[in-house]
């Protein structure tokens, strides 16, 4: 292991076997139906930050609004589940990471490509897969894990077209 910048390396620890992993987070899935009566999601919370941030701008436009208007009903749209699974998991990752001693910040391709482009492109993609997440009315972990494990035929459609334009995307942008 190589030392930087002074500082002794942290020993990382194996990632858990897939298998285990799987096992897992399908555990995690269940409890959550059990518990709350909801599956796991993510897209969830960027449309609930984003009626929160309406109140605070522009409070009667986004109770009049269609889409945000039902969220912000009853008070702070904050306060909704999705929002504080958003915050567990994002701190959970977190705990990980450092426990995993693989907590590090980079920036993957930046050195080929270069970091405005490489920016960009991360940033393009996120948006397009927001936006995207929001339009097919659930993510990856919404659609794809929820809506598989109770066997919806959207999440397998989803999962299908998911996969095949990820893999055709890398080619079109491969090195970026």
């Amino acid at each position: 292991m190589s030392m930087t910048h002074g500082q002794h390396a942290r020993a990382v620890k194996p990632f858990w076997p897939p298998i285990w992993a799987g096992l897992a987070l399908g555990l995690v899935l269940l409890l959550t139906f059990v518990l709350t009566g909801h599956g796991l999601g993510a897209t969830g919370a960027t449309t609930r930050v984003s009626a929160w941030i309406g109140l605070q701008v522009a409070p009667q436009a986004t109770h009049a609004n269609a889409y945000l208007g039902p969220m912000v009903e009853r008070g702070s749209p904050l306060a909704s589940w999705i929002s504080w699974q958003v915050v567990g998991v994002a701190l959970g990752a977190l705990l990980a990471a450092f426990l995993g001693g693989r907590f590090r910040v980079q920036l993957d391709g930046a050195h080929s490509v270069g970091t405005p482009r490489r920016v960009l492109a991360a940033l393009g993609g996120g948006l397009l897969a927001g936006f995207g997440a929001r339009v097919a009315a659930g993510c990856t972990s919404g659609l794809g894990l929820s809506g598989a494990a109770t066997l919806g035929v959207a999440a397998f459609v989803f999962l299908g077209l998911f996969f095949a334009v990820g893999l055709l995307a890398s080619r079109l942008v491969k090195g970026i």
